[in-house]
């Protein structure tokens, strides 16, 4: 069977999620749509290249299309596929560096289209499905103090860059938040990011390690998926299980038992942490949405904690 006529079968019998479709439209735009038009065929390429068949329906997430597959030799894995972009850069790189410990195994990788073969984990458990929150904050927070121990390698995006770039558009955001209260935090938010700028960290930061983001193993109870990484400060790492499954009351002990667990400087944690409500609010006031009241109630509950 020739390439072409491989390829044209394989691609006709993948499915592409309708949401990933919507999600991509939304975010990329005319990028998005043409990654999810190239999908199957991108899919088909690379099942044939690195000898895969396919082994159960499609998932996927916010961005990228998830492939089960089985290797040549039987064994199971995924082939992950999404568009190329800032956040997504370094996936690679972190999960080579990391090589299984606490996060998901890279199998192989192709640099031109990003495509990755990864471990295959077991979807149908999930962190975020345990009842109570406070056993998987733990799980996450010993996760990150796995993660964070390796120094990022070169060429990662890098946190000191993006605080200052934050703390650069700021004045431009204050003058568009029109809640005095609001303004107010978040220019507190940025205070407290002054105060660090300068000791930005090098440590491999996952960046988004929330409970929806660590899957069970058969090789180890919990592992991480989907890094969005950069070279920074741990600190900047706890405001995804702060935020997730939000939980007013819990915020303080949230924050208290990850910098515990991570043994960090609360100060400085908390100087990062604050940085990330300054960057989603950034993020907001470019998009022209207010800011979310659960953002900002996390915020006042940090900044006000002296523990």
């Amino acid at each position: 069977m020739s390439r072409f006529t491989h390829v044209g079968i394989v691609a006709r019998v993948i499915d592409i999620p309708s949401e990933l479709a919507a999600a991509q439209e939304r975010c990329n735009g005319e990028a998005g749509r043409a990654f999810v038009t190239g999908l199957p065929d991108l899919a088909a390429e690379f099942l044939q290249r690195w000898e895969l068949r396919l082994d159960g329906r499609p998932m996927h997430g916010m961005t990228a299309l998830v492939l089960p597959v089985l290797r040549a030799d039987g064994t199971p894995a995924v082939l992950k596929l999404q568009l190329r972009d800032e956040e997504s850069e370094g996936e690679p790189a972190a999960l080579r560096r990391w090589d299984g410990d606490g996060a998901v195994r890279l199998l192989d990788h192709d640099r031109t289209t990003h495509a990755m073969l990864l471990e295959r984990l077991d979807h149908t458990r999930m962190l975020s499905q345990l009842p109570g929150t406070r056993e998987a904050v733990l799980v996450i927070a010993r996760l990150l103090a796995r993660l964070n121990a390796t120094p990022a390698p070169q060429g990662m995006r890098r946190l000191g860059d993006m605080a200052r770039a934050m703390l650069e558009r700021t004045p431009w955001a204050l003058e568009r938040i029109p809640d005095t209260g609001t303004r107010r935090l978040v220019a507190d938010c940025a205070a407290a990011v002054r105060e660090v700028v300068d000791e930005p960290g090098d440590r491999l930061v996952h960046w988004d390690l929330h409970d929806g983001n660590v899957l069970a193993s058969d090789r180890a109870p919990w592992l991480a998926i989907d890094p969005k990484p950069l070279a920074g400060d741990p600190g900047f790492e706890l405001w995804p299980a702060i935020a997730n499954r939000f939980e007013a009351d819990e915020v303080r002990w949230r924050f208290d038992a990850m910098t515990d667990v991570l043994g960090l400087d609360r100060a400085r944690a908390r100087a990062w942490t604050l940085g990330r409500l300054l960057e989603n609010t950034l993020w907001d006031v470019e998009d022209g949405r207010p800011a979310e009241p659960r953002r900002l109630e996390i915020a006042r509950r940090l900044r006000d904690h002296s523990g």
